[in-house]
């Protein structure tokens, strides 16, 4: 099951029913099950809150993975999405706003599957990695 919906923001336009079938596929390719993933968008004034209330982090992000389990049978997390982040950063890395935001939505299911990016060369896979999500969808819904 996966669930889109809003905060305290509008809902992104975006074709959900092509949104999951995607997010299905390129879950499906690294030999994973989907149990529940909820994508929850948000401001960043709402998420910068999350982050410095839920992980004492004090800094704006355009992400946070919250997974339900240890994600080894089936990935199921909440995952808080800044629209506004994603607007910037579209922004600075000259990405259409719809890339930028599925470029996210991969980013934390990637997480799930075990992907990190702490690091310079854990970085430069997950790069990789959500560009290879990017190439999965039939088209730019």
């Amino acid at each position: 099951m996966i669930k889109i919906q809003a905060i305290d923001i509008d809902l992104p336009k975006i074709d959900q029913v092509k949104a999951k079938e995607w997010i299905q596929t390129f879950t499906e390719s690294y030999h994973k099950k989907i149990g529940a993933l909820y994508y929850l968008f948000c401001s960043d004034t709402y998420l910068y809150e999350m982050n410095k209330a839920r992980l004492q982090h004090d800094f704006y992000t355009d992400i946070i993975t919250f997974p339900s389990d240890d994600c080894s049978t089936l990935l199921s997390a909440e995952f808080y999405i800044s629209v506004d982040r994603i607007r910037e950063n579209a922004d600075i890395f000259r990405r259409s706003f719809k890339d930028e935001l599925h470029r996210v939505m991969a980013h934390g299911v990637l997480h799930l599957i075990g992907f990190k990016d702490k690091t310079e060369e854990d970085s430069i896979i997950m790069r990789a990695q959500e560009e290879k999500c990017l190439a999965m969808r039939s088209c730019n819904f």
